[in-house]
């Protein structure tokens, strides 16, 4: 009887022994994702890297390990400064349009006063102004002749008729003109400036247009004119083999069948490095695999992509990891621990150095043809990717799963195969921050106008967003760019292809006009 109770003594301290380790675990979880949502809320947003705190010996170990031929890489960082060059006055003012006012004596003026013979121009003081011209709204009246023969009038059964030739309207019966429709489409999705907003600037113009109105002119742009383009631009971008995606969420408040709180999801998909920009927005209502699987249905390629798991089953693409994505875990892991913590000696750090290692060797490679990026990619950041994933293996029974580190190390492990694939091809990139960066001004814009207000107008917007990003990238003024687009495509015949390729932001027959004229 003693040795039963003791026994059961034995068994609830190990219990209890269990418990409390449980507990702890728990514990630091909790504050490590504290101090996580604290610098998330409070902190900087920047992922910069402290030189001092990589200084770790065990990579030289590794990369011999890997490979014994091949050369060491050089320990960097991802921090770099970048040398801002600063632009002289007359460097800022070379590229706009110049008006010049003379001040000049009167003949009676140009007098001397001391002998009182005629004075001469000896030299010239010159003032330069930067001039401001608010916008102005006016009327323009359209007026076409028609011609007739007085002669066929008297004499004739029949009077032939010339009228004079005028360019179709944007839309018939409408006041609307490409240029108040570029201007309204230009502030609000490249200015970010809501329609009620607009709606207030225009009263103080000198004129009433309602916000039911505006918005009227942006969908019916949108889809009777600038679809057309989106559409030529979407054929483009599936012929690619190198493509970027990304996603993010839009609120619909009048969706058929669900909730004004439902999220739906704007799509983004564009090409790759060392190509014409081209920029594509999609709306959807969720985030299903259905949806890029449907618009990429023509693509065979490389795809850039994030974690996220809704594009794995997409055939005939190779799917390319974003090693942004996998850095940002590790960081993450770094800002979870307490102030006190010794970042040089924690397990974060050495996977935060592998990260750096390999974009310190992209960044090198950044001028170099895609022949030459495959192979020092081959020659440098191999080795480091197999020292690193022999580093994972060993670091993933150490660590807790759902920690901010073990859920870096789940993440590389689980993305392996494709943050690997940057290796095949000197065209492909380390990361997808190419599609982050064209979808962020929808992000910022988002946070203006808020939410569509039916799947239409998300629709429209989805077009115009891809008009505008793209004229963007590719160095156009996009008021000037949809001002140009209107005044040609009611004008032209929409089903001649090569018609309408000659309108692609890319063309090189975009007028000169259209272009920003900013000296680089």
């Amino acid at each position: 009887m003693e040795k039963i109770v003791e026994n059961n003594n034995e068994h609830t301290i190990e219990y209890y022994k269990e418990r409390n380790q449980e507990l702890e675990a728990k514990l630091k979880w909790y504050e490590e994702q504290f101090r996580l949502l604290q610098k998330q809320k409070y902190g900087v947003s920047s992922e910069k890297t402290n030189d001092d705190q990589m200084s770790l010996p065990l990579f030289n170990e590794a990369e011999d390990t890997a490979d014994l031929n091949i050369e060491e890489p050089t320990l960097d960082t991802i921090t770099y400064q970048r040398k801002k060059s600063r632009k002289t006055r007359e460097e800022l003012m070379e590229n706009l349009p110049i008006e010049t006012i003379e001040y000049e004596l009167s003949p009676e003026e140009q007098v001397c006063s001391c002998c009182g013979n005629k004075t001469h121009k000896m030299s010239e003081e010159i003032r330069k102004e930067l001039q401001v011209i608010p916008a102005q709204v006016k009327v323009v009246r359209h007026v076409r002749h028609v011609y007739a023969c007085r002669q066929c009038e008297k004499d004739e059964i029949e009077t032939p008729i010339v009228t004079a030739k005028m360019p179709l309207p944007v839309f018939p019966k409408s006041y609307a003109s490409p240029s108040i429709i570029a201007y309204i489409m230009n502030q609000k999705y490249a200015e970010g400036l809501p329609l009620y907003r607009q709606e207030s600037q225009l009263k103080y113009l000198g004129i009433n247009l309602s916000r039911q109105t505006l918005a009227n002119w942006m969908v019916e742009g949108a889809n009777r004119w600038l679809s057309k383009i989106y559409d030529r631009m979407k054929y483009h971008l599936l012929q690619e083999d190198i493509l970027h995606a990304d996603e993010t969420t839009v609120q619909v408040l009048r969706e058929p069948g669900r909730s004004a709180d439902s999220k739906s999801y704007m799509w983004l998909y564009r090409n790759g490095r060392d190509r014409p920009p081209n920029i594509l927005f999609e709306y959807q209502r969720s985030r299903a695999s259905k949806h890029p699987k449907r618009f990429l249905s023509e693509f065979k390629g490389y795809l850039h992509v994030d974690g996220y798991g809704g594009y794995d089953s997409l055939p005939n693409v190779t799917l390319s990891g974003c090693w942004s994505h996998a850095r940002r875990k590790f960081d993450e892991a770094l800002k979870s621990l307490p102030k006190e913590a010794d970042k040089s000696k924690v397990t974060a750090t050495e996977g935060l150095e592998y990260c750096n290692q390999l974009f310190a060797i992209e960044r090198k490679c950044l001028d170099k043809t895609p022949k030459e990026r495959y192979e020092i990619r081959i020659k440098r950041s191999q080795p480091i990717l197999e020292a690193f994933s022999t580093w994972l293996k060993m670091q993933t029974p150490k660590v807790l799963p759902k920690s901010a580190l073990g859920k870096a190390i789940k993440y590389c492990r689980n993305q392996w195969n494709k943050l690997t694939v940057f290796l095949e091809d000197g065209r492909l990139e380390i990361d997808n921050n190419r599609s982050e960066r064209s979808i962020k001004p929808f992000v910022i814009g988002r946070k203006n106008f808020l939410f569509s207000n039916t799947p239409k107008g998300a629709e429209s917007s989805a077009i115009i967003y891809s008009i505008v990003e793209t004229a963007k990238e590719n160095g156009l003024s996009p008021f000037e760019y949809l001002k140009y687009l209107f005044e040609q495509l009611p004008n032209i015949d929409s089903t001649n292809e090569e018609a309408m390729d000659q309108l692609l932001p890319w063309s090189t027959t975009i007028p000169l006009t259209v272009k920003v004229q900013i000296k680089s």
